[in-house]
């Protein structure tokens, strides 16, 4: 049922241990980090530490986020490129005009070295409005076989002094012969900070250490001598600082009660077994699962031809596809955050944004607008009524809310897709979904994911939508 396994997946809830000693090897612009020795400190840590906004912040006590966005032609045209260009029209987005460099790119999972052409683009240092813990970035791009793009993160922390720039992915819409294989990369850290999977997080916030500012920088490739170019359209920073806490105060049913969207309904246990080089099969496609689900009620699905490489005996073959392509190679499972994203923008004019919500309020906003949620939450059987399972990590979507305020949710681990259709306490959903500290079956202190969200929706928003997503601190 989830697709983040503890061992490997730490953060967003657990601030990791002293990081191994070492610090990133940097190779032209491309930070080629080699797992430093004896890897991450193990122990406990914190938990994230948000409430939602973009471009400025909101929350209170309960915690900041700030959430931001580059993709208009002024922002693409504000940063410093070397080698990309702002392309206009009805989406505007970066391209290679013309190659910066080469550089050969060793590929840990093909076992094979490849030379690149690359061109960079750098974003204007972002000073964050609240001092952050954690920082997640999300994209939204096509990448043409044959071509890849990188996203790094320099955070400066609140001492004056900056992190080293690391990998928070290595990513491709393409898997085919000769194309990198989409990963994030381990062994990131400079003995402060360091990265799990897709988050960077200070290791020791209860130090009062946090990141003051930071900087994104893309890196766009293609193979040497072609015009190929990869596309971003969008590219997202969610900063977050959160209070620890194992309980959260539940919200007032607000402005979406008695509210349910059509949002299609399918079960991921319906595929265990099948195509175990991802994952181990269905039984841990909660997450490309649920982001089918939000993918198709937009109306957008893979074509038949897509789907040709299915066993044509599967039902729903495309919720294997999406495991497929939302698999990162090095976590081993499909439950990257912004490799779902970025899978459910490689569909037509939909946008994606990973973020933090605050509360159960921010999430009505955005239903009453015709906008499913996909949360992350990790909870003890009896603490969710009615799920009739636990779990270290599980995402599901919020579809609805019923007249008395409690939850809608297709949950993806159901034994058949009608069964999806639950209904979850109110304040039940809202603590396993928001709190950041929380016990295991063994009593063991293990994490929360803070209110972490995918939010997917429209290149052409309507008014209704840009207000309900300018409320949560998302630019549309």
């Amino acid at each position: 049922m989830t697709d983040r396994p503890t061992p490997r997946r730490t953060v967003l809830a657990v601030a990791l241990g002293a990081a191994a000693a070492g610090s990133l090897a940097a190779a032209t612009p491309l930070a080629f980090a080699a797992p430093a020795a004896g890897g991450f400190g193990g122990g406990p840590g914190t938990g994230p530490r948000p409430g939602p906004e973009g471009g400025g912040g909101t929350g209170g006590p309960a915690g900041r986020v700030d959430h931001h966005d580059w993709f208009t032609l002024a922002d693409w045209r504000h940063g410093t490129a070397h080698g990309t260009r702002a392309a206009g029209g009805p989406r505007p987005g970066l391209v290679i005009a013309r190659p910066a460099g080469t550089l050969d790119y060793p590929d840990p999972h093909t076992h094979t070295t490849t030379t690149w052409e690359y061109a960079t683009w750098t974003a204007p240092e972002r000073r964050l409005p609240t001092p952050a813990s954690e920082l997640v970035a999300s994209w939204n791009a096509r990448t043409p076989a044959g071509t890849w793009i990188q996203t790094e993160v320099r955070g400066r922390y609140t001492d004056g002094s900056a992190t080293p720039w690391y990998v928070l992915g290595r990513w491709t819409s393409s898997d085919a012969d000769g194309d990198i294989r989409r990963t994030s990369v381990d062994g990131q850290g400079d003995g402060r900070s360091s990265v799990s999977t897709d988050t960077l997080a200070v290791d020791h916030p209860d130090t009062g250490l946090r990141l003051a500012s930071c900087t994104l920088r893309l890196t766009l490739h293609r193979r040497p001598g072609t015009d190929l170019t990869p596309t971003v359209w969008r590219l997202s920073a969610m900063a977050s600082d959160l209070p620890d806490r194992f309980t959260v105060p539940p919200s007032k049913p607000g402005p979406a009660t008695g509210r349910e969207l059509p949002v299609p309904r399918y079960s991921q246990e319906i595929h265990k077994g099948q195509y175990p080089q991802y994952n181990n099969g269905g039984e841990a496609w909660c997450s490309p699962t649920s982001s089918q689900m939000a993918i198709e009620y937009w109306g957008r699905r893979p074509s038949r031809r897509d789907l040709s490489w299915v066993d044509p005996h599967y039902a729903d073959p495309q919720v294997c596809h999406a495991a497929r392509f939302t698999y990162d190679h090095q976590y081993g499972g499909c439950g990257n955050w912004p490799f779902n994203a970025a899978y459910a923008a490689t569909y037509r004019d939909l946008q994606a944004v990973v973020t933090r919500l605050r509360s159960l309020t921010d999430a009505e906003r955005l239903v009453r607008a015709n906008i499913p949620v996909i949360t992350s939450q990790s909870f003890l059987a009896s603490e969710l009524d009615g799920a009739g399972y636990g779990t270290a990590g599980h995402l599901m979507c919020v579809v609805g809310f019923t007249a008395a305020g409690d939850v809608i949710a297709n949950d993806p681990n159901s034994p058949s897709d009608p069964a999806v259709r639950r209904i979850y306490r109110r304040g039940q959903f809202e603590n396993i979904w928001l709190r950041t500290r929380r016990y295991n079956a063994q009593g063991q202190v293990k994490s929360g994911t803070g209110g972490v969200c995918y939010l997917y929706f429209p290149l052409r928003p309507t008014p209704a939508q840009r207000e309900a997503l300018a409320a949560v601190g998302v630019r549309s």
